[in-house]
């Protein structure tokens, strides 16, 4: 039984990276179609302005999710999350389609895609629905932002966010709060792995609280049903990765130079780092290794390149 257990938690963790690779691979692989959609967040992808953009925006709206948690106006902010999810799901399945057909088809084909995979995440969040379809969404989003920042403003922005996780965790732990209430609400804006058999993401949410007390923390491992990872957490080194793809290729294998599979292998690493520390059983920001692991990689990679 013992062992039983063992081999489904390490099939659990596995899961893990390759969710995170193919967020990297498929935002890669987006690229192309997004380029040619027009579907570049920023004009100038040289600018250095981007970031601080970007993080506003993120500041912005996290405080008002806030207070909308805090208020319990959860409703309000369920179908925030819902309209958000229907408008970046049709440039995902615009994005996908494109590959294949015309792009004014690709874009009513994929806007009927959206309406449908909205709907679904609303009717039946089961966690294989949320996994797939988190998948596809982060590797839309990644490739949106990569093929619109070059590296140096992309590394700027990996700098920003990862400071702005520890902290929000570790001091603020205001994404806590936040997650709490993206957890309770069954928000499908992160990835759900079981640890058990026969679990159900509607039926039995995480098995546990996201913000335990302080004796808890400190004396008690969390015995959760299921591992979970924020979409940011697949999202961010991805970004990376496609930059690196669009902007330094070369050396590598196909559309990835090597500056792009060190920011993969370097991400891999950095998640390897932050599943270890899971195991405390404390809440971990998962963006300082994830990040930091991605630039790492990348500057080894596109050294390597230029010897």
């Amino acid at each position: 039984m013992r062992s039983k257990e063992q081999i489904r938690e390490f099939f659990a963790i596995l899961a893990m990276p390759v969710m995170l690779l193919a967020v990297e691979i498929g935002s890669v692989l987006l690229a192309v179609p997004m380029t040619a959609s027009g579907y570049a967040v920023f004009e100038d992808p040289e600018s250095l302005s981007n970031p601080i953009w970007f993080i506003v925006m993120l500041l912005g709206f996290t405080a008002f999710m806030l207070i909308l948690i805090k208020y319990k106006f959860k409703h309000i902010l369920n179908w925030i999350i819902r309209i958000s999810l229907f408008i970046a799901y049709i440039y995902v399945f615009s994005g996908l389609l494109g590959l294949i057909i015309s792009a004014e088809l690709a874009f009513l084909l994929g806007t009927a895609c959206a309406g449908a995979a909205t709907l679904l995440l609303w009717k039946y969040p089961e966690w294989y629905v949320v996994d797939i379809l988190g998948v596809l969404l982060a590797a839309g989003v990644a490739s949106m932002f990569g093929i619109s920042l070059e590296p140096v403003p992309v590394i700027l922005l990996l700098i920003l966010l990862a400071v702005y996780d520890a902290i929000s965790v570790y001091k603020t732990k205001h994404m806590l709060t936040l997650a709490d209430g993206v957890i309770e609400g069954r928000m499908p804006i992160m990835v759900v792995v079981p640890k058990k058999e026969g679990y159900s993401f509607i039926r039995d949410g995480v098995g546990g609280s996201i913000n335990p007390d302080e004796s808890k923390e400190k004396n008690q491992k969390h015995d959760r049903a299921a591992y979970l990872m924020g979409l940011g957490d697949l999202i961010m080194p991805s970004i990376l990765v496609t930059s690196a793809a669009v902007f330094v290729p070369g050396g590598g294998i196909g559309m990835l130079g090597l500056p792009a599979i060190g920011a993969i292998l370097g991400s891999l690493a950095g998640l390897g780092i932050l599943l270890h520390a899971v195991h405390s059983g404390r809440p971990q920001a998962g963006l300082p290794p994830l990040n930091g692991g991605a630039i790492l990689g990348f500057l080894i990679g596109w050294f390597i390149m230029t010897l």
